[in-house]
């Protein structure tokens, strides 16, 4: 038992040394973000503009919102900076006493899932934001005019671009679980129906219910499932015959 409780007392200093360097992380780079917030408003504000010109300005109704919201954006710009920290940290916990050659591994896990996540939000900001900014505003008219509040349009922002960062991390997540051989090649193609009702769900949730906006991230999520299936067939070990 006292070998046994040193072994995890061991990891569980190790899990808190790595959690402290992401949250040292993530703190540094959001302090470096609000630095530069009022820019990075305008940034998340020009795909509604686009969307819907008349819409020039946002309103906030009780006087703490906007510092939060704000608060929101360095948060979300620094969690996005520090993302290849994370992705590193987490790879060296899971993955200890790694050899000269799985360095070099390790270096492209963190390539790839930072790119990854990147891709994500910049796909999220460029192609779903306007689409679905598009879509949501093409009801106003002359007798609806739209009150967009500062707070609940940068929550929408932030969630989408959190949803897709993370959606496009999952083909990278299916190959690594099949390169690992913790699943067979095909376990995603077996699973599919039910994987559907899952991505489903998560989407319904990440939008907190919208189900426009559901649709908007359930069908990439779909594609994403579909691809990172193909790649793990593709890139798998064939001897893999676990779950």
């Amino acid at each position: 038992m006292s070998v046994l409780a040193g072994y995890f007392s061991v990891h569980l200093r190790e899990l808190r040394r790595r959690l402290l360097v992401v949250f040292v992380a993530i703190i540094a780079a959001s302090v470096a973000a609000y630095a530069f917030i009022e820019p990075l408003v305008r940034l998340l504000v020009q795909p509604l503009r686009q969307a819907h010109p008349a819409a020039q300005r946002l309103v906030y109704t009780n006087l703490p919102e906007a510092f939060v919201s704000y608060f929101k954006v360095a948060l979300l710009a620094g969690l996005i900076v520090a993302f290849p920290v994370i992705v590193y940290q987490l790879w060296m916990f899971v993955a200890p006493g790694l050899h000269r050659h799985e360095k070099r591994v390790a270096l492209t896990v963190v390539g790839w899932g930072g790119g990854l996540f990147v891709g994500g939000v910049l796909f999220a900001y460029g192609v779903v934001l306007p689409q679905a900014l598009h879509f949501l505003l093409s009801f106003a008219g002359p007798g609806l005019a739209p009150q967009l509040k500062l707070g609940a349009y940068l929550t929408f922002v932030a969630r989408s671009s959190l949803a897709f960062g993370l959606a496009f991390e999952l083909p990278f997540l299916m190959v690594m679980a099949v390169k690992a051989g913790l699943l067979d090649r095909t376990y995603f193609a077996r699973h599919r129906k039910y994987s559907y009702i899952g991505i489903l769900i998560i989407a319904f949730l990440l939008v907190a219910g919208d189900l426009v906006s559901t649709v908007l991230v359930a069908v990439p999520f779909c594609g994403l499932y579909e691809a990172g299936g193909l790649l793990g067939r593709m890139f798998g070990d064939k001897r893999t015959t676990v779950a």
